[in-house]
């Protein structure tokens, strides 16, 4: 896995602080494989209740914006693994597969 440790933390703390203890966040994609490089940085989060779209558009903007501020400007793809999201089951799937937990309850 790609991302350092300092960077593990500020997505545990920025979700924590955005969604409580209750979040996970599972990274995904080319940034868990050691042999690749580049990339973006893919999250998939799962929350103990479904959020309104109103409320996830805004929740993530928020999460988006604390990396920023710690860890500085890069490519963030956050996905919400529920089936409410309107997210095609198959990519949640894929995530769920290749994703490796951040945080935990």
């Amino acid at each position: 896995m790609r991302p350092t440790l300092a960077e593990c933390d500020a997505i545990t703390s920025a979700a924590r602080a955005i969604w409580g203890r209750d979040v996970c966040v599972s990274l995904f994609g080319s940034r868990t494989d050691d042999a690749a490089r580049g990339g973006d940085i893919d999250l998939l989060v799962k929350l103990p209740t479904s959020p309104t779209p109103a409320q996830w558009v805004a929740q993530r903007g928020e999460f988006v914006a604390r990396l920023y501020a710690s860890i500085g400007e890069r490519r963030i793809d956050v996905l919400l693994d529920d089936e409410h999201a309107g997210v095609p089951a198959d990519v949640i799937l894929s995530a769920r597969r290749q994703s490796v937990p951040l945080t935990s309850p």
